[in-house]
């Protein structure tokens, strides 16, 4: 690749400064030199070769104000604020009209959270400035800081319009859009700015997520299509078009791009999962096991990867499998709701009663507060006749779910079992209020409560008078 003028004059630089570093011979470099170098260094995060290239700079060019406004850079990058303050206000004195002073100003105020003061120096450097897109930039960057997501918007948007390869300020356009609940705003933005950039891989990514995120997959696609026409190692938009031919259901066409992502880089677990996936989907069973176990072996500790193989031999029907394969990711990770979920439910299809208790208890106590997870959990409780446990989980259920008719109906039962029939009473009225149509279910879960005379006479009675 030949270098241009600049970039081999800024590479002469560096080099001839790093082998007088080593000489100890003193050489002479002009102050755009040295800023450069001190920035270079900055930006590379080498802050002390930064800190002996601007000792050496200000010994040759004591009055330079392009190097005291970098001085004040690694002032403020070293959090020494009120020093650069104090550098800044001299500055100003002899040059009001740099707008590099009003711009470190606003840093200075950004880094003490006044993001309002912040805002105020950035609205003077614009008056001064050539360069738009930075200034504008920077407001944007203030206003996500203060939370006003519409400011930050109309700034990176003004960027992009100064400097349409700003990827950074074109990532932060989107992202306020997305914040804003504005998806399809999103678009028409992105249709806009493609059509002055057609070649932005980045723009065409953007505009597939978005799609994607409102269920156009066919537009995501084309999208995700375009990127990585533009740039063929563009690894994001190969895994994104693989999700969208997925949802598609052009699971041969998924895989292939799943596969492209593998070509690109590494295997990733989660490339390997969803070619397992797509696999399972075209029914090709034993290609589909294959990559489940490429899955744990790239990640073992990838829960979705050990569900993924759990659950795929609960589909085949082979429990016994399933059970080893669920065990063996408790043993990775035994604080997994989702592990222990499937642990229950496993052992409840082999009838292992005890073992599934165990497994919806842990469950829950993990954080799984879905419904049937209680329902199932109490059911086995009942089963093993743990009545006592299974009212103190169900009335634990219906703080979470209060107008849940099938909570009513199981607390109704296990009250009437226990011939505690004022209770009993109590959810059976606020069962039959909740859904009448499934009062059958108290039914098929207490045949006894159903044959009580005080039971038929409530169902009779509600049902005569609605």
């Amino acid at each position: 690749m030949q270098l241009s003028n600049e970039d081999e004059e800024y590479s002469l630089s560096l080099s001839k400064f790093e082998s007088m570093l080593k000489t100890n011979k003193v050489l002479f470099f002009d102050s755009e030199e040295f800023e450069d170098i001190i920035l270079h260094y900055l930006d590379t995060g080498k802050a002390s070769l930064a800190k002996k290239a601007l000792k050496l700079a200000l010994e040759q060019h004591p009055r330079s104000t392009g190097l005291k406004l970098v001085q004040v850079e690694m002032l403020i990058y070293d959090d020494k604020l009120d020093q650069a303050e104090k550098l800044l206000n001299e500055l100003f004195a002899l040059e009001p009209h740099n707008e590099e002073i009003y711009i470190q100003k606003a840093n200075i105020f950004s880094k003490r959270d006044k993001h309002e003061e912040a805002v105020e120096q950035l609205k003077i450097a614009l008056t001064y400035t050539e360069d738009y897109a930075d200034v504008y930039n920077l407001m944007g960057m203030e206003y996500l800081f203060m939370d006003n997501l519409e400011l930050a918007k109309e700034n990176f948007i003004k960027c992009l319009e100064e400097d349409t390869e700003d990827q950074a300020a074109l990532y932060n356009v989107v992202y306020c859009f997305e914040f804003l609940d504005q998806n399809v705003e999103a678009i028409e933005y992105l249709n806009q700015y493609i059509d002055r950039n057609p070649y932005s891989e980045i723009a065409w990514h953007q505009m597939g997520r978005l799609h994607y995120g409102i269920k156009q997959y066919e537009e995501a696609l084309r999208a995700f299509d375009y990127a990585t026409l533009i740039d063929e190692e563009f690894l994001g938009a190969f895994m994104e078009k693989g999700k969208s031919l997925e949802r598609l259901k052009r699971y041969d066409e998924a895989i292939e791009s799943y596969n492209r992502t593998i070509e690109i880089d590494d295997p990733t677990s989660y490339a390997l999962l969803r070619i397992g996936k797509c696999y399972e989907k075209l029914g090709k069973k034993a290609l589909a096991l294959k990559y489940y176990n490429k899955t744990v072996h790239e990640d073992p500790l990838l829960d979705k990867g050990w569900i993924a193989i759990t659950d795929f031999y609960v589909r085949e029907k082979n429990f016994q499998k399933a059970l080893f394969y669920v065990n063996k990711a408790l043993n990775i990770d035994n604080s997994n709701r989702l592990y222990w979920k499937r642990y229950a439910v496993i052992n409840k299809e082999m009838n292992f009663f005890e073992e599934a208790e165990v497994g919806y208890r842990k469950a829950v106590e993990l954080g799984d507060y879905q419904l049937d997870t209680w329902l199932f959990w109490v059911d086995i409780l009942q089963f093993l006749g743990e009545f006592d446990s299974a009212t103190t989980t169900l009335l634990q259920a219906s703080e979470y779910f209060p107008d849940e008719y099938e909570i009513e109906y199981r607390l109704a039962g296990i009250y009437f079992m226990q011939r505690d029939d004022a209770k009993g009473k109590f959810h059976l009225s606020n069962a039959l209020r909740l859904n009448f149509k499934n009062h059958k279910l108290l039914k098929d879960l207490f045949p006894v409560a159903w044959e009580r005379k005080i039971v038929r006479n409530m169902i009779d009675k509600y049902k005569s008078e609605h």
